[in-house]
């Protein structure tokens, strides 16, 4: 058996946090990581604002975004800031995109009928708007007439889709290159992610990236601070959704996430925990650990 490659690893920025507490987090995370993901949770956090400032602030680390919903934007504008940013700060920014979660755009009088032929259509027209090409379409939700960017990324730009059902795991396993699974996922969650991704990609496409969310924490009272964030989100504290222990517990944890299919594991504190403390932390005990 060919050794386990060591996954990158990163740290989520919660949405339950205050936009202010990001610069830390991110210069943290700059030091001692990978990555960085921030969130677009409806009604906390702008995406693009927060990878933005987050870019802005390091130097070094890459910083994700998912998933941006399809139904709040028009893809054009999308693509307008995705280019931006990735001009600004080359190879640092992976934007994704997904079709949000129906609740919230029922709430936002963004819903649609079908948000399949949505996230379709849009993620299509923003990986070749990024691209450079002039796009005319007249789909049935996303309708374009010769819009072609001035300003495109300057270096290839991995686009990311995703979520958990099946069907939208399916659709991001045919269009794009970056699978970004939903927070809260056990093993057993990401090892049929894993193979619904790759049953569905073309014979002649590289094999995706695959980013996986995993909670974590550390020290005295940690389990009580993870099982009152499982609580929160309406998760059961079972499957290896969340990992509870020292630097050799947490390494074996996210290596457990890489052996199933993740090649990006992204590390979720709780969000009573100091997570620029804890960055640093996952940095200097955990990472080497990996290897």
């Amino acid at each position: 058996m060919a050794p386990l490659t060591p996954p990158r690893l990163g740290i989520a920025f919660v949405p339950t946090l205050p936009p202010e507490s990001l610069p830390e987090l991110a210069r943290a995370a700059d030091e001692h990581l990978d990555d960085l993901w921030v969130w677009e949770d409806c009604f906390k956090q702008s995406g693009i604002a927060s990878a933005a400032t987050a870019l802005a602030t390091t130097s070094r680390v890459r910083v994700g975004l998912g998933l941006m919903p399809a139904a709040l934007r028009n893809v054009a504008l999308t693509a307008m800031e995705v280019a931006t940013l990735a001009r600004l700060f080359p190879g640092r920014f992976v934007p994704g995109v997904g079709h949000g979660v129906q609740d919230w755009m029922a709430q936002a009088g963004a819903r649609v009928a079908s948000p399949m032929t949505l996230l379709e259509e849009y993620t299509e027209a923003l990986v070749r708007l990024l691209v450079g090409e002039e796009m005319t379409t007249q789909g049935r939700y996303v309708r374009l007439d010769r819009v072609r960017l001035d300003w495109p990324p300057t270096t290839p730009v991995t686009v990311m889709s995703g979520g958990h059902g099946p069907r939208t795991l399916a659709l991001a396993g045919r269009l794009v290159d970056g699978i970004l699974l939903a927070g809260g996922l056990g093993l057993d969650d990401l090892r049929s992610a894993v193979a619904t991704v790759r049953a569905a990609r073309p014979a002649d496409a590289p094999a995706p990236e695959v980013v996986h969310t995993l909670m974590a924490d550390t020290g005295p009272g940690a389990d009580d601070r993870v099982a009152a964030d499982l609580a929160a989100w309406g998760l059961e504290p079972t499957g290896g959704r969340a990992v509870v222990g020292d630097a050799a517990a947490v390494a074996a944890a996210v290596l457990r996430c890489a052996e199933l299919g993740a090649t990006t594991v992204v590390v979720q504190p709780t969000s009573a925990t100091d997570a620029a403390d804890f960055a640093g932390w996952v940095g200097r005990e955990v990472r080497p650990l990996l290897a």
